[in-house]
């Protein structure tokens, strides 16, 4: 397996920090990259189950970058220690053309939203909706979260508030939870009035803009629903 990367240029490696910044102010875990020929595949969890009795779906971030090149790893590892990695790669970087190595950091391997992989195929569209919908329900559950949860509260209270308010299905949109909502927006997905895509496929459900995708996967107790 491959213990570097490389980017297409300088504007992929500040994409890529960004992404990964946003993503750590969410959920500062693990993040997971696919190479597969010449394309990355960068995951994060944005809200996952915290045991076998949490109803809360699965809902991941998604941006695919260019590899120049072909390589093929599958590896998880500490947001944290890739922003590092990342920012060394930038400080070692002297032209803005120039291809980037970034050097990947130890594996964890206790990470159980990495153990499931969306399918790449099968996608069936739904019909869409606007980025504005997507915003307008991700600041009412920011600010329910924040009026639910007072200060000091215990972690498994503010994880069961945070499930039921994020696991809440968006009214008019089928199988898309608000938490859906929540990850487009953390992760600057969505903007303004352009459109936002749907398809569906199984218990999984995709959510895509022209900035990145929201992969849900519903727990199985709630596909009859």
């Amino acid at each position: 397996m491959s213990d570097v990367f490389t980017l297409q240029d300088s504007l992929a490696l500040s994409d890529l920090t960004t992404y990964l910044g946003r993503a750590a102010r969410v959920e500062d875990g693990s993040v997971r990259l696919i190479a597969n020929g010449n394309i990355l595949a960068v995951y994060v969890a944005v809200i996952y189950p915290a045991g076998l009795l949490d109803e809360s779906p699965t809902v991941l971030g998604l941006r695919t970058f260019a590899l120049p090149n072909a390589d093929t790893f599958d590896v998880v590892v500490p947001v944290a220690s890739m922003l590092s990695r990342l920012e060394r790669a930038g400080n070692d970087t002297r032209d803005v053309a120039e291809t980037v190595r970034v050097s990947i950091p130890m594996q964890v391997n206790s990470v159980t939203w990495a153990a499931i992989s969306p399918p790449r195929g099968g996608w069936t569209p739904l019909p869409t909706t606007a980025a504005a919908t997507l915003e307008g329900v991700a600041r009412a559950g920011i600010d329910e979260v924040a009026t639910a949860i007072p200060t000091g509260t215990g972690e498994q209270i503010v994880h069961k508030v945070r499930s039921e308010v994020w696991g809440r299905p968006i009214s008019g949109l089928e199988h898309v939870p608000a938490g859906a909502a929540f990850a487009a927006f953390s992760l600057g997905f969505i903007a303004g009035e352009e459109p936002v895509t749907i398809f569906e496929t199984g218990p999984w459900t995709r959510v895509t803009t022209k900035r990145g995708h929201v992969l849900i996967k519903r727990r199985a107790w709630s596909i009859a629903r």
